[in-house]
Order: structure tokens, then C-alpha cells, then sequence
């Protein structure tokens, strides 16, 4: 009997922001205080998923370097533990903070 298995779209959120926290220059993941509004959204429109994360960066990292990192290590992570290639991984840096 064949069947079809799907991962909804807050495990791959989940997954996304671990992948994202792993990144060096990476602060965490921003917190909002607007209502339904996450540091990870994940969106699906014809089969293509889509990532929106969220991020605070370390002072004195290269913001355009860590975004890419970020998309990277997000592709990568999605791909490994949920076969989910995303056709696109926004990384918005909402501020910017000491190392911890």
C-alpha cells in the first residue's frame, strides 16, 4: 500500500530556526511583540515552499555575510532532515546585539 507523508509547516519552521541559530554571527532569532507574528514563517504556494526568518546579529559581523550563511545552513538543514528544498530563504536582521 503506498502512501504519502507531509511535515507541516511548523516543524519546517522549527527545523529552519535551529538551522539559523547555528550560524556564527547569529545572535538568536528575533522576538515581536505583534500578535501571530514569528521569528520563522514558512509558506507553501504551488509545491514551492518558502522561508522568512527573523534574526539578530552580533556586533561587528558582516550582516551580508551572515545572511547568506543563514540561507545556506537553512537550505542544507531543510534538505537533510526533511527532503525540502526551498525555492526561496528571506533572512531579515531585525537588530543587532552584543555576543553573548
Amino acid at each position: 500500500m503506498a502512501g504519502q507523508a507531509s511535515i507541516s509547516t511548523e516543524i519546517l519552521a522549527r527545523y529552519a530556526a535551529d538551522a539559523a541559530r547555528e550560524v556564527e554571527g547569529v545572535r538568536g532569532l528575533a522576538d515581536s511583540p505583534l500578535p501571530r507574528r514569528h521569528a520563522v514563517r514558512v509558506s507553501g504556494v504551488d509545491g514551492a515552499v518558502r522561508v522568512e526568518l527573523h534574526v539578530v546579529t552580533e556586533w561587528g559581523a558582516s550582516i551580508p555575510a551572515v545572511g547568506r550563511l543563514v540561507q545556506k545552513r537553512v537550505r542544507e538543514y531543510l534538505l537533510g532532515m526533511a527532503d525540502v528544498y526551498p525555492a526561496a530563504v528571506e533572512v531579515v536582521v531585525d537588530s543587532v546585539g552584543p555576543s553573548e
